[in-house]
């Protein structure tokens, strides 16, 4: 059995707490302008041992480009040199690079490909 009488809860304070006067300030919410990201182009480089219909596959499955787009973009690669697959966000176009040359390596061909910023 208990011998003590409950206590009364403590009642709610009426008065802010020490430092504070009950004054607030409410900020007014500004919004913010946010700027597209930087795009980066991915570029594939020439070479001499890579067969031509390898590239066209590699550009038709991770560019999304069909056969005569994709071809296209193989004889400018072997013409000029070099060739723009693709226009993405910095992340996406590091992805693309990374599985361009894990596919490249896999098949065995030295096919080289590089992102960088656009101008």
């Amino acid at each position: 059995m208990a011998t003590k009488i409950p206590s009364k809860p403590p009642a709610p304070r009426t008065q802010p707490p020490d430092g504070e006067n009950g004054d607030s300030v409410v900020l007014e919410r500004r919004t913010q302008k946010v700027k597209p990201p930087h795009m980066h182009q991915v570029v594939m480089l020439n070479d001499d041992y890579t067969p031509m219909e390898f590239v066209v596959v590699v550009i038709q499955e991770f560019f999304n480009k069909d056969r005569e787009t994709a071809t296209q973009i193989m004889l400018k690669i072997h013409l000029d040199g070099r060739g723009v697959c693709g226009v993405y966000s910095r992340d996406v176009a590091a992805t693309k690079v990374d599985q361009v040359m894990d596919a490249a390596n896999k098949a065995g061909h030295p096919l080289q490909c590089i992102s960088e910023p656009v101008e």
